[in-house]
């Protein structure tokens, strides 16, 4: 028996079936829409810390920090919430009441469920759509990732592990450790 192709939804079909912010993540890609669980207390940690010093950059910089919920609207049928947004001064256009048009940087931290979804699907729309820069925080392996724009496509990712300090060409004097984002090491 053959499936029913599914119908893409929009931007506008999201906002009629869930007019009030009820902190269910629900993002499209190329129309699909995507809903993920609430995220475990190590992934809110990590987001809170990199949210934080984000924020704190911001405040001298004249950019904008933003944690999830926060809408990027890059097309009507590809909309994410990245875990933070960092948005340059330089990018102050993209600001709308409701969602952002263009980030300067964005982070995903990885949660079991989404891995797939965070290191294949979400780093191609945000290459393809021009984010200069994104990182994958991966709690399983204990490391970040670094995407770096160069031309049209992503370099290579520079892989940061403990004991290494993050410096961004996006975020002029900007620096976090890597321990301080990873918080202590498990215990297996």
């Amino acid at each position: 028996m053959a499936t029913k192709p599914q119908a893409k939804l929009t931007y506008s079909d999201l906002l009629e079936l869930y007019p009030e912010v009820d902190n269910v993540r629900r993002e499209l890609i190329d129309g699909e829409l995507i809903v993920s669980p609430s995220p475990v207390k190590r992934h809110q940690a990590v987001v809170l810390e990199i949210g934080s010093a984000f924020l704190a950059y911001a405040k001298t910089s004249g950019g904008e920090a933003f944690a999830f919920p926060m809408d990027v609207y890059f097309s009507e049928d590809n909309v994410v919430e990245p875990d933070v947004i960092y948005v340059g001064p330089d990018r102050a256009d993209s600001l709308e009441p409701r969602f952002l048009r263009t980030v300067t940087l964005v982070v995903e931290v990885s949660s079991p469920s989404t891995r797939r979804l965070e290191l294949l699907r979400k780093r191609r729309l945000y290459e393809r759509n021009a984010v200069p820069e994104y990182w994958y925080v991966d709690l399983e392996i204990d490391r970040i990732e670094i995407y770096r724009l160069e031309a049209d496509a992503y370099a290579a990712p520079v892989m940061m592990s403990r004991g290494h300090r993050i410096t961004s060409p996006e975020l002029p004097g900007f620096g976090i450790q890597v321990d301080d984002v990873l918080g202590p090491e498990p215990v297996n």
